[in-house]
């Protein structure tokens, strides 16, 4: 049986489930980058929760298009998250990661009142 040509992942989350998570210094250090760590650190607390739960839910999805879970060979901060010039949401890998050959990735993230929603694209390499 060949690959499939895409690979979806999607995740939602209630902003709510990570509010406690997002005080605790080991889940931040395990799930975000230090850049992503230092520019929540400059939000206010609940803009700072909208941007960790959107950070979160779109490294999760990522890792789902990847056929990877959490504990599967990328850490959530070998994920990086910033934007591109236009202000689309881009995805690179650092750390380990980075060696994996793993295949570029598109992303979306969406945000409405308490729901953070979040659709990664990958073409896996043959």
């Amino acid at each position: 049986m060949s690959p499939p040509a895409l690979r979806i992942g999607l995740d939602v989350l209630d902003r709510g489930e990570l509010r406690q998570l997002a005080d605790r210094e080991w889940f931040l250090r395990y799930t975000f980058t230090a850049e992503e760590l230092e520019l929540a650190a400059r939000m206010t607390a609940g803009r700072r929760l909208e941007f960790l739960s959107g950070r979160f839910t779109a490294k999760e999805a990522i890792l789902k298009s990847l056929g990877r879970g959490l504990f599967q060979g990328v850490a959530p901060r070998e994920i990086s998250i910033g934007r591109t010039d236009d202000g689309a949401p881009s995805v690179s890998f650092t750390g380990r990661a980075a060696g994996l050959s793993l295949p570029p990735v598109a992303l979306s993230i969406a945000h409405k009142k308490d729901v953070v929603a979040a659709v990664a694209i990958s073409v896996p390499v043959p």
